[in-house]
């Protein structure tokens, strides 16, 4: 490990040199690209530097305690010793961490769906309450969010909503959020104050470029209407909304959320492409082996993978078995803590994998 360290370390060097060359300066798209992985590798050459110098001072120790030392000079270095070496490991342990493979996905913006299931206007109320939760948590996080299609209820919820988060990073944000989203709750209609479960789906899409999603135009079909829901005289007499249906596969998308027929035409192709790219990779994840895939998932969408009870104040996520009982700031967007323990579960299951 030390070795593709030292390695990684004389790329990021030569990066460097590149990037004050002239003739790269004046080349935006190579200048571009060598910042992309100067800014990749940036955060591991900064902790591999960090790991160097405690080594280092770890070997000065080490020397000054074979020298002839007074009790309490010989008491201060072995202290100092045992204490840079525990620091030592912790810098290894995320060194290892850091020299996993990334998720080429993760810094791509992401298309995310989100579906009223089992429940009935219950759980299109808890779509509208989820919906609200990952706007609040995309603010906190610097992203920008936009709705691309919906389909409301009258009583304010949403049987399916689906939307866009861009910003860097978000996939890696997002990706463990995909599966069914289960809530306990006393609903406002029950005169009985009974308990209901209700169920609704996420799901989470990377969006896809045009060089990685090729699509025949013959396979397009487009139409045109005019967009339903609140929105006023503007809604019943403009045919902006755009359905998409792509024939090979049946996959049809739809948006109506821009005033421009255009707008919406655009966002309704990132949404097949985003569709059309998570076919392909379910495709390539089906070839590996069971034993090999991470054991957090970001994906099997029948899988419940937390559950959100009012009348407890918790919320469980089932596959990293972690219970918060903040309920109220969690759908207020507050859901940081949770994000990171599934990614610190991912990694620790992707550390075993390797072997590192």
């Amino acid at each position: 490990m030390i070795e593709k360290l030292r390695e990684t370390e004389q790329k990021f060097i030569g990066i460097e040199d590149s990037l004050a060359d002239p003739s790269v300066m004046s080349d935006p798209s190579r200048y571009a690209s060598l910042m992309k992985e100067y800014k990749a590798l940036t955060p591991l050459i900064e902790k591999y530097r960090e790991y160097k110098k405690c080594e280092d001072n770890i070997s000065g120790i080490i020397k000054m305690l074979d020298e002839p030392l007074d009790a309490d000079m010989k008491e201060l270095a072995s202290a100092e010793l045992k204490e840079s070496k525990a620091q030592s490991e912790i810098f290894l342990e995320e060194l290892k961490i850091l020299l996993l493979p990334k998720d080429p996905n993760d810094d791509k913006n992401v298309i995310v769906e989100i579906r009223a299931c089992a429940g009935g206007d219950e759980a299109a109320l808890f779509a509208a309450s989820l919906y609200r939760m990952y706007s609040m948590y995309s603010d906190k996080q610097g992203f920008k969010l936009s709705p691309l299609s919906s389909n409301e209820t009258g009583l304010g919820g949403f049987r399916e909503i689906t939307f866009m988060i861009e910003g860097e990073g978000a996939y890696s944000k997002m990706k463990f959020e995909s599966g069914v989203h289960r809530v306990q709750r006393v609903p406002e209609t029950e005169t009985q104050g009974r308990i209901h479960t209700s169920t609704v789906s996420v799901a989470v899409l990377p969006e896809a470029e045009e060089v990685e999603i090729e699509i025949n135009p013959a396979d397009l079909k487009f139409e045109t209407c005019k967009s339903s829901g609140a929105g006023g005289q503007h809604i019943n007499k403009t045919e902006s909304a755009v359905r998409i249906t792509h024939l090979p596969t049946g996959i049809i998308v739809e948006c109506q959320e821009e005033r421009s027929q255009f707008k919406n035409r655009d966002k309704a192709m990132k949404m097949l492409r985003a569709k059309l790219y998570d076919i392909k990779q379910r495709e390539q994840s089906d070839k590996i082996a069971s034993d090999r895939r991470e054991q957090v998932g970001t994906g099997d969408r029948s899988e419940k993978i937390r559950t959100y009870n009012f009348p407890q104040s918790r919320v469980t996520d089932h596959r990293i078995k972690m219970t918060l009982h903040s309920i109220e700031s969690f759908l207020d967007g507050d859901i940081s803590e949770m994000t990171e323990a599934l990614l610190a579960a991912d990694a620790a299951e992707r550390l075993k994998n390797n072997n590192l």
